[in-house]
């Protein structure tokens, strides 16, 4: 066959266009060649992995309704559910590996390297895991309950791995780093907070007729618990009269509005009954006037 050459080209460029097309033909070759020899292995570690994942989410499933049976709290249920799914997984994974024909003993060996090099890199982030599992498996708090530590507050609303969501009264979020809060005083208040009003009645008063006034209008008060039972006592006897404490429990989420609403009915139910409270005064005394 007749090959015409350009007008132009040197018939030195001959050979390194015949190069050129013989590496791009041996290029396609091996690339055909592995394609037939590990397609089909690589579409049925694809296969395998995919079973992997809806086997995961199965078992998944069913261990979070025998967890549940158990009583056991959301978030270690949450946590023990997705450990059996990666677990899952990750043996779905190795046979996927070894039908690829992969070594595993040197890449554990190599994983086993690089984990080491990541954990001293991550060293903050890892101490937040520990602590995330100590709180989780410890339990020293659950969702819903309103607790205090390292100086914040507020009512858990998230525990996760790496840090305890909790919403202050003022409908803020915070975001505390679980290895802030493990190994620090903790106050854990539960559900339920108590109430801290004090009023003043004058020396004059029948204390009896204050107290019952008191203990009508709480249980009175729809957001004031009768269970515990409140705790109404004199408190002390001060300079201008006779302070009494005013604690009964209410639901955390109501602590806030039930606080003002507790005074203001006390003072409202005083005035209604004659009942005086007293301001500060002294008493001035001029021995020797000029």
């Amino acid at each position: 066959m007749a090959v015409l050459i350009p007008f132009g080209l040197l018939p030195a460029a001959i050979p390194v266009m015949n190069d050129s097309l013989q590496t791009f033909e041996h290029a396609q070759r091996t690339a055909i060649d592995l394609a037939i020899q590990f397609g089909p292995r690589l579409l049925v570690a694809l296969l395998i992995l995919a079973a992997g994942y809806y086997v995961g989410r199965w078992v998944g499933r069913m261990a979070d309704s025998m967890l549940a049976k158990l009583g056991l709290d959301e978030t270690l249920r949450q946590l023990l559910v997705r450990m059996v799914r990666l677990l899952v997984l990750g043996l779905f994974l190795i046979m996927a590996l070894q039908n690829l024909g992969v070594q595993l003993l040197p890449l554990i060996a190599g994983l086993g390297v690089a984990g080491a090099g990541v954990a001293l890199a991550m060293q903050g982030v890892l101490g937040n895991l520990a602590a995330g599992l100590t709180i989780i498996f410890t339990r020293p708090f659950h969702v819903g309950e309103y607790i205090s530590t390292v100086g914040e507050e507020g009512r858990v609303e998230e525990i996760k791995l790496f840090n305890t969501v909790l919403s202050h009264p003022d409908r803020s979020r915070i975001v505390i780093p679980n290895r802030k809060i493990v190994g620090e005083i903790l106050h854990n208040f539960g559900t339920l907070r108590q109430l801290d009003v004090v009023v003043g009645v004058a020396y004059d008063t029948d204390l009896r007729v204050a107290l019952e006034t008191i203990r009508e209008l709480l249980a009175a008060h729809p957001n004031i618990l009768q269970e515990p039972e409140p705790m109404i006592r004199v408190l002390t006897l001060a300079d201008s009269g006779v302070t009494i404490a005013i604690r009964p429990w209410t639901l955390v989420e109501h602590f806030n509005s039930a606080s003002g609403e507790v005074t203001q009915a006390v003072l409202e139910a005083f005035r209604a009954r004659g009942i005086r409270i007293p301001f500060p005064q002294r008493e001035v005394r001029l021995l020797n006037p000029a």
